[in-house]
């Protein structure tokens, strides 16, 4: 089937460029990645038609995403406690992207051998232990050591999940499942950080157990209801039969590229920045109590809600490009808002921008992702999660260092102009949705 709109031209306007040949031939010679292996779907509700692997992974990630809720506001807070600079609270959120990065690909290759359900399990367990060690850590370098480490086994968590649901669902699907995905994760984070907020006001190690107790449930979840995945032979399978994506061959196609460059600056933003700054801004420049961080997240969450239903139809009916170009663009828009004087209200503006921005940016590139790279092995997937964790660690770092140096409003600044360059990439991407 071809994809619905031509590949990247050449800058004389004359023709496609030898990329855009390149994928497009990969995308019509390549058989359909999404092979649904169990072909159990879900016959009623929201999800009616979708593999019920993608409501089980959406629950899974509604206990990690509400653990991450709770203990996101305290991060940053309990470094300070420690009485390091910004920079250096900053560096904890970036020790476990740091951690994720370096052991995604790994990861992508545990996957290919064991399967998405093992190691989805052994990535949520590792990630509970360390956190609730972490909530006893009696220094700094004990807190960063034990973020770290909690860093791979979030790696095989993300890694073995983003696996199955693009392997499992089609073209026409992806949008959809991406959307019902990051629907468990943005539920969860309606559900922890205001809870968070309160808990980290009356003591900051609290919410690290909290964290461990809900991916406990998380593993919980994905070990006894996601099915065995079966090959043509109704033996278990650890990937799917069409012939394994090289990360090399990834990058050789421009869509690749372009989901996984919106990816990164999605990351730095939304996830590295904002958590690493937004906390110490309502603390420490607005002087507002740990409470407030809380309903700041809570905002963002809500107003992703508000974007991510349409935005997952969107991506199915109108593809994936106009929506990762638009995300970016008004992700851009929140965070300029931070730029300005900052005041209660303005905060919670900014916030409420950047959150529809980024409800969009939550659907499109993953999609994007799965139209290339979909069952045809952990390590593609893995080298997406990589340019996501290089934003989320490059971000906190940098945005800190200029915090410290020249003011939060340079610091937002600077994340300003990352997604305007994503918006840029999203421009040129080519279409890859495949309409049947």
């Amino acid at each position: 089937m071809p994809a619905s709109d031509p590949p990247a031209v050449s800058p004389d306007g004359t023709g496609p460029t030898e990329a855009g040949v390149t994928e497009l031939a990969a995308l019509v010679e390549a058989p359909e990645p999404g092979e649904q292996p169990s072909r159990r779907l879900i016959r009623r509700g929201p999800l009616r038609g979708l593999p019920v692997e993608v409501a089980v992974l959406s629950a899974v990630a509604f206990f990690v995403a509400a653990g991450f809720g709770i203990v996101a506001p305290a991060i940053p807070v309990f470094a300070r406690s420690f009485g390091v600079s910004y920079s250096a609270a900053g560096a904890v959120i970036s020790a476990f992207a740091l951690m994720r990065l370096i052991s995604a690909l790994g990861c992508g290759r545990l996957v290919n051998h064991f399967g998405e359900r093992l190691i989805l399990g052994a990535g949520i367990t590792i990630v509970a232990v360390s956190s609730a060690l972490a909530g006893l850590s009696a220094n700094y370098g004990q807190l960063l050591t034990l973020r770290g480490v909690g860093g791979i086994g979030s790696a095989m968590f993300s890694v073995s999940a983003s696996s199955l649901l693009l392997s499992v669902t089609s073209s026409g699907q992806r949008g959809r499942a991406m959307g019902a995905f990051t629907g468990g994760f943005l539920l969860g984070g309606i559900a922890g950080p205001g809870l968070g907020g309160v808990v980290t006001g009356w003591s900051l190690r609290a919410p690290f157990f909290l964290y461990a107790g809900t991916l406990a449930a998380a593993g919980g979840v994905g070990l006894l209801l996601l099915p065995r995945r079966l090959n043509k032979h109704g033996q278990p399978a650890t990937r799917s039969e069409l012939p394994l994506l090289t990360v090399r061959e990834a990058f050789r196609l421009p869509a690749f590229r372009a989901a996984a460059g919106v990816n990164l600056a999605e990351n730095w933003a939304a996830i590295g920045v904002r958590a690493a700054l937004v906390p110490l801004l309502v603390v420490e420049v607005l002087h507002r109590s740990p409470v407030w961080t809380g309903i700041g997240l809570t905002v963002f969450t809500a107003a992703n809600i508000l974007t991510l239903t349409l935005g997952s139809r969107l991506a199915d009916r109108r593809g994936r490009r106009p929506l990762m170009l638009s995300g970016c663009l008004v992700s851009a828009t929140g965070t300029f808002l931070l730029v300005l004087p900052h005041t209660l209200p303005l905060f919670l503006v900014a916030m409420a921008v950047f959150g529809l921005g980024s409800g969009l940016l939550s659907v499109a590139p993953g999609a994007m992702l799965g139209d290339v790279a979909g069952g045809r092995g952990g390590t593609a997937v893995a080298a997406y999660q990589m340019a996501g964790d290089l934003g989320s660690l490059t971000g906190p770092v940098l945005a800190g260092a200029l915090a410290d140096s020249a003011g939060f409003s340079t610091a937002f600044a600077l994340s300003t102009a990352v997604l305007l360059a994503a918006a840029m990439i999203a421009f040129r991407a080519p279409e890859t949705l495949r309409r049947t």
